[in-house]
């Protein structure tokens, strides 16, 4: 799915760890040129499934992981964050979205030749994918109002105890390898870098506790986290 979707200066600011200070004419232009070149020659794309959840994650549950399982998706999510995340849920869509291998190869061709660039490009595709990340997860929330269902926010592996562990089975069970060109590496980090998989919950009725961001509120980083003291959240999302 083509997400059409546009780099966001201000956080390709914030990923290069702008805190206000004064920029030079040179880095100006370098940014809006780096910016520019990213939305022409770049085409974020994404999928999503979704499906019932067979096992409810039950908070009275003994279990040494609390886990929850999915109809039809031969897949099991664990951790105590994203059970939590999901409680209540009658179905999960499973998310993939990525800037795809031109991101990646040029991002190791600057490296070689132009740290700078190669810095400010890799700041701009982040915020490039994020922005492809909510174009995708607005596609959710679409689907889900169409069947009468609303949705929490995203919630990605690494995120609280949800382990990174869970993006191959989220890449097999998508069949991103395939469909998108994802790669898991050893290390559970995806390949092509600028790649993002999450998993939102719809509900019928949206629990009161999704009110406040859990994915920060779960977050072993909470308290030292640098991004939250300026207001914003890993996912680039303005906290309210």
């Amino acid at each position: 799915m083509a997400l059409a979707c546009h780099v966001d200066r201000s956080e390709t600011l914030r990923y290069l760890g702008y805190r206000g200070q004064e920029l030079t004419e040179e880095l100006e232009g370098r940014i809006d040129g780096v910016i520019e070149r990213c939305e022409r020659d770049l085409r974020p794309d994404g999928l999503f499934a979704v499906y019932p959840v067979s096992a409810p994650a039950s908070p009275g549950a003994l279990q040494e992981v609390p886990r929850l399982e999915l109809a039809g998706a031969n897949m099991v999510l664990e951790g105590a964050s994203i059970c939590e995340h999901l409680r209540g849920a009658r179905e999960v869509a499973l998310m993939a979205v990525t800037l795809g291998a031109r991101s990646e190869q040029e991002l190791r061709r600057l490296s070689a030749l132009d740290p700078l660039e190669a810095l400010v490009y890799d700041a701009a595709c982040s915020s490039f994918v994020e922005a492809a990340a909510d174009a995708l997860e607005d596609e959710v929330v679409r689907y889900a109002d169409a069947c009468g269902m609303v949705t929490n926010g995203r919630f990605s592996p690494g995120y609280g105890d949800f382990p990174l562990e869970a993006q191959p089975s989220i890449v097999r069970t998508l069949r991103a390898d395939i469909r998108l060109g994802l790669t898991v590496l050893p290390t559970h980090l995806l390949l092509p870098t600028k790649s993002i998989t999450s998993v939102l919950g719809l509900f019928d009725v949206l629990p009161s506790r999704h009110e406040e961001n859990e994915a920060c509120a779960s977050c072993a980083l909470r308290a030292t986290c640098e991004m939250r003291k300026r207001g914003v959240v890993c996912h680039g999302r303005t906290r309210t």
